[in-house]
């Protein structure tokens, strides 16, 4: 599991960018479910944590997402 420096563990950051952005937690273990899901609206923000039971997360919609590693925006699109 990945920890921050002090020993916590890794937060992470979502930022809707429309309406019916969805946020969907996924479980630690030999069988990876859904165990908890948030819908945000525009300009909503939610700071979650990774834990001994989420292992994942799956943001559907437009939304920036913060975490230590870098900033993720899911409207960029590569032009082929």
């Amino acid at each position: 599991m990945a920890q921050t420096p002090n020993g916590q563990q890794e937060y992470f950051v979502v930022k809707a960018k429309e309406n019916g952005v969805h946020v969907i937690g996924l479980t630690r273990g030999s069988d990876t479910r859904f165990h908890h899901t948030e819908k945000l609206d525009k300009g909503e923000v939610m700071l979650a944590q990774f834990t001994e039971h989420t292992s994942a997360i799956k943001v559907r919609g437009k939304a920036v997402i913060y975490t230590h590693h870098g900033i993720i925006d899911t409207s960029d699109e590569k032009q082929a």
